[in-house]
Formats: C-alpha cells, sequence, structure tokens
C-alpha cells in the first residue's frame, strides 16, 4: 500500500497559493483516479484507491504546513507503511523555478519546514519526494508571506503543467518505480 502525501495549509484563504501546490497535486491526482473522500483522520483529508491495481491513500494533512509530520507519523504508523519504500511527499521548492519538477528518493529537508517536521517525526530522510518549484522569493520580500501568496496567471498556467507532471509521476512510482519515474519527469 502507498501513502502520497500533498503538503499545504487547510483552509479556503489558502488555496491556490504557492505552499499548496502539494495539496493541489493531491487533488489532480483524485480527479485522474476517481478516488473519493474517505473523510477526515490522522490529522487529514484523505481518500482510498488504486493506481495500476496499487492501493493508495491520497493524503492533505490538516495540522498546517509545519506540522506536517504529526499526521504523516500516524498514518504511516497505522496503515503500517514501509516508508523508504511505499511512502510519497509532494511539496513546494523555492528553489525550483516556477513549474519545475523535481523527484528525489531520499535527501534533507532543504530548509522547507514540512519536510523538515516529516523528518524529525519518521527520524529519517528516506522517502521519496516530489518537489514542485515556486519560484526564489524577491529580494525584500517575507519568505512566509511569499510562499502564502499566489502566482500570476501567466505563472499559474505553468505551475498547473508542473502539477500535473508531478501526479503522473506520483502514479509513475506506483506502477514502475522512482528510477522510472525520474527518468520521465524530472527536469
Amino acid at each position: 500500500m502507498y501513502l502520497i502525501v500533498g503538503l499545504g495549509n487547510p483552509g479556503k484563504e489558502y488555496e491556490k497559493t504557492r505552499h499548496n501546490v502539494g495539496f493541489d497535486t493531491i487533488d489532480e491526482l483524485v480527479d485522474a483516479h476517481r478516488m473519493g473522500s474517505s473523510g477526515k483522520k490522522h490529522k487529514a483529508m484523505y481518500g482510498k484507491g488504486t493506481i495500476a491495481g496499487e492501493k493508495v491513500i491520497l493524503a492533505k494533512p490538516l495540522t498546517f504546513m509545519n506540522l506536517s509530520g504529526e499526521s504523516v507519523r500516524e498514518m504511516v504508523d497505522y496503515y503500517k507503511i514501509d516508508v523508504k519504500n511505499e511512502l510519497i511527499v509532494i511539496y513546494d521548492d523555492i528553489d525550483l523555478d516556477p513549474g519545475q519538477v523535481r523527484i528525489r528518493a531520499k535527501g534533507s529537508a532543504g530548509g522547507h519546514n514540512g519536510l523538515k517536521n516529516i523528518i524529525a517525526q519518521l527520524g529519517t530522510q528516506e522517502f521519496a519526494r516530489i518537489r514542485i518549484g515556486v519560484g526564489a522569493k524577491p529580494k525584500g520580500w517575507d519568505l512566509a508571506d511569499y510562499v502564502l501568496g499566489r502566482f500570476d496567471k501567466t505563472v499559474r498556467a505553468e505551475v498547473d503543467q508542473a502539477i500535473e507532471r508531478a501526479a503522473k509521476a506520483a502514479a509513475c512510482i506506483v506502477e514502475e518505480d522512482i528510477n522510472s519515474a525520474m527518468n520521465k519527469y524530472n527536469g
């Protein structure tokens, strides 16, 4: 069974912000694979279904970004997820240009507080992650204001395409493996 977690912040005020591209990717996966909501549990909104015949849980933690690990830890424990082989985390990255997608099998948090909390809660950096570029913050901007802001229309179109690619990459990891997904979708 795979657990695919998209990071973001709950609430209407955060919809379509840079920090919520992980949530947006989960929504894309829900639509693409026709999965309904199973409700709220483990401090997350979640749904169950299948991708390529594999059981999958899609989740959006409701703990707010910086405490995402609390929800992920509960789901990993409850569903007995093999973190190294069955967990995929999708999130925003300011070090990538808008529209870029990067897939890795493991790595550091790279300054992302949501990922830092997941690593702290799980006690490992060895899990798949899909990063979606949102661009660097402009000089003089507060980082929180930037990541909680929205894209302009032109950039949003690029990011929407990246969200679609990220969803396909997550499905590719489930259907094939992470190396196939890296070869097809990194860039």
